[in-house]
């Protein structure tokens, strides 16, 4: 099986982040802490927990070349946290947002990082050494609705952002004084501070979890109508494809290598989607073991149909008349909504990844004796 490692930390969890080493966790329990975590031992030691935000920490994301984590909550604001000493000490960074702060994430060169909001907008937060404190340009008025996820290009220039409006886009995020001019390639290249470069319309229902390929080819992105999107060429003429399934909407994807991507949801079971050698892509399976109902079904295919239609149940039920109930996935018992690559900067490929979720559980995978996928690694 692809599950190495199970850990379970609390009842839920938001988010999650790995320390560079990948020997210490931070993770938000569904409050408004970050706790910290160390291996000792074969035993999980808490050493910190981040106290400073008033509610539920939203994005957390620990840098692998400054060894800094950063914070985003609904409290509309955000923390850049340094360790001095023994202690985390945070630092304030004003976003100028009136709506909850949803997701956080460095730049590949962590001289910046973004946060999208439920505000319409993301904050492109950088730090000005003259006064000795981070602040943030807005990318505004691009968003009909929350932005729910983004995600950096390799070049440190071009972002992308998911939206419940459907719609998934990338953004220049130029600042003079921070970025390199030399580092504006390709559509970028002429590109100013918060110029859109494409806006992609392939989802009619809501989008999340957008990433990019490592070589930043390739931008993967999901909805919530069960549909994966995969756009190749990002500028001007791009080419787009769908991958339509018939189980539950993913909540967040990741780049394993350049022709293979997990997707992680509703499902509560990492999903495997791949690319052939023309680039086409398809669902390939299940990566963990999946559950099936205790009990027999009953009725025919038109009848859970029928069923479903008007809200009655599918699956067997006891003699009390309740439905008997089922777990969707294997390691995981309830969504998973967070998926974090454990491979290092600047490898185009890793074969090690952790999820988290709902259920309040850390499981570590790792695809090395995965057979029928070495040929896309």
């Amino acid at each position: 099986m692809a599950a190495i490692a199970v850990h379970q930390f609390a009842q839920t969890i938001t988010c999650h982040a790995w320390s560079p080493e990948q020997s210490m966790i931070a993770l938000c329990p569904n409050n408004n802490e970050v706790h910290i975590y160390r291996l000792v031992d074969d035993k999980w030691e808490r050493l910190h927990v981040l106290q400073k935000h008033d509610q539920i920490v939203s994005g957390i994301d620990w840098s692998a070349r400054s060894n800094r984590i950063v914070t985003a909550s609904h409290d509309r604001n955000s923390y850049v946290w340094n360790f001095e000493g023994a202690e985390w000490v945070p630092t304030l960074v004003i976003l100028r947002l009136n709506r909850a702060a949803l997701c956080v994430r460095w730049s590949p060169k962590e001289n910046k990082f973004a946060v999208g909001s439920g505000a319409k907008t993301v904050c492109i937060c950088y730090y000005e050494q003259e006064n000795n404190w981070w602040v943030s340009k807005l990318i505004r008025k691009r968003h009909d609705s929350s932005v729910t996820s983004i995600a950096w290009h390799p070049n440190n220039i071009l972002l992308a952002t998911t939206s419940t409006d459907g719609k998934c886009r990338v953004f220049s995020t130029f600042i003079k004084g921070v970025d390199a001019k030399d580092s504006r390639t390709g559509p970028s290249s002429d590109s100013k501070f918060g110029e859109q470069i494409i806006q992609l319309d392939l989802s009619i229902s809501w989008a999340f979890g957008v990433k990019w390929s490592p070589s930043g080819n390739t931008l993967a992105y999901v909805g919530h109508n069960s549909m994966i999107y995969f756009v190749d060429d990002v500028g001007p003429s791009p080419s787009a494809q769908n991958v339509a399934f018939r189980d539950l909407p993913l909540r967040d994807v990741i780049f394993v290598s350049e022709r293979l991507v997990i997707g992680v949801g509703f499902d509560c079971n990492p999903m495997v989607f791949a690319a052939d050698d023309s680039g086409f892509w398809s669902f390939v399976r299940f990566l963990g073991e999946r559950k099936t109902s205790s009990g027999p079904k009953y009725g025919s295919q038109f009848s859970e149909a029928f069923g479903k239609l008007y809200g009655q149940p599918k699956h067997s039920m006891n003699n009390d008349g309740v439905e008997q109930s089922r777990s969707r996935g294997g390691v995981h018992e309830n969504c998973i909504n967070c998926i974090v690559s454990l491979g290092q900067p600047g490898i185009s490929s890793t074969k090690r990844f952790s999820t988290s979720g709902l259920d309040g559980r850390v499981v570590i995978w790792d695809l090395e004796n995965q057979a029928d996928l070495s040929e896309y690694l």
